[in-house]
């Protein structure tokens, strides 16, 4: 059986007396993936779902939950997706796309019908599924890492040194205000998005995965001058405000998805925050 929450905007004066069990309330999403099922988070900044498809021995549809009242899921909005499992076959409106282990697509405004099937049951697909109110409909696309606006960031010595897959993005398809991408952080490295940042036209989502088993990473949010921190396992998300930093240390190195929605896609567009300032 699908999954649908949603969860209300708060203001940084309500987080600042969140303890540690509201706090994960409020920004966690623990359950990404559930077998044969799609389960979706809706956060209202910006009206920004977070979810997971998990088809293993079935295909599965993705579902049009009661609260958008639409037609269709994708009547108003456009949606955004990478596999982090095994390979997976997409069907939208009749049209089928192969997506192998951290390949991306993106699906357009006025898609009717989207289903999700794993190749081998044995290997099932993880689709990491993020999507955004739309005002225009702009052509499905697959995207591979080849495909991608690639940067590398950071170095060794400040333990931040990252590939940076920028996947759906302007610089590589149109799209309406969604912006998805994939950092992959080098061994020996652990600091993910430092120096932070916060941009105040977009609110912004992570979803934390090759997660070594038994390791861990410490996700950092809050006004830069406030901040707080929640503990993330594998295939955990985070939400993140338009006025929050979003931050993470891991025991390890690991890789996350990020994915922004709001004012605009420039990409660039941050309110840098020096390190020696944060408290």
């Amino acid at each position: 059986m699908n999954k649908f929450e949603s969860r209300y905007a708060q203001s940084p004066k309500e987080v600042k007396q969140m303890d540690t069990a509201t706090l994960r309330d409020n920004f966690l999403i623990e359950n990404v993936f559930e077998a044969n099922q799609v389960n979706l988070t809706l956060s209202h900044f910006d009206r920004y779902i977070v979810g997971g498809a998990m088809p293993v021995d079935q295909k599965i549809d993705l579902p049009n939950p009661d609260d958008l009242k639409a037609n269709f899921f994708l009547e108003r909005r456009e949606l955004g997706m990478i596999n982090v499992g095994g390979k997976a076959i997409v069907t939208a409106d009749g049209e089928r796309f192969e997506l192998e282990y951290k390949e991306a697509l993106y699906i357009g405004k006025g898609t009717q019908s989207v289903s999700f099937e794993s190749a081998d049951q044995n290997q099932p697909a993880k689709l990491y599924l993020n999507s955004a109110p739309a005002h225009h409909s702009y052509p499905t696309k697959k995207v591979s890492k080849t495909e991608a606006e690639i940067v590398e960031l950071g170095s060794p010595e400040t333990a931040n040194h990252r590939i940076i897959n920028k996947l759906l993005v302007n610089s590589v398809l149109p799209t309406c205000q969604l912006q998805m991408g994939m950092t992959e952080l080098k061994s020996g490295s652990v600091w993910n998005t430092m120096p932070a940042h916060t941009h105040d036209r977009r609110m912004e989502a992570y979803f934390y995965f090759e997660v070594p088993e038994g390791q861990s990473v410490c996700h950092f949010m809050g006004q830069p001058q406030e901040t707080r921190h929640i503990w993330m396992q594998n295939d955990e998300a985070v939400i993140s405000p338009n006025w929050s930093i979003h931050s993470g240390a891991g025991t390890s190195n690991y890789t996350f998805i990020w994915g922004m929605a709001g004012e605009n896609l420039d990409y660039g567009d941050m309110d840098h925050c020096k390190i020696t300032e944060l408290k």
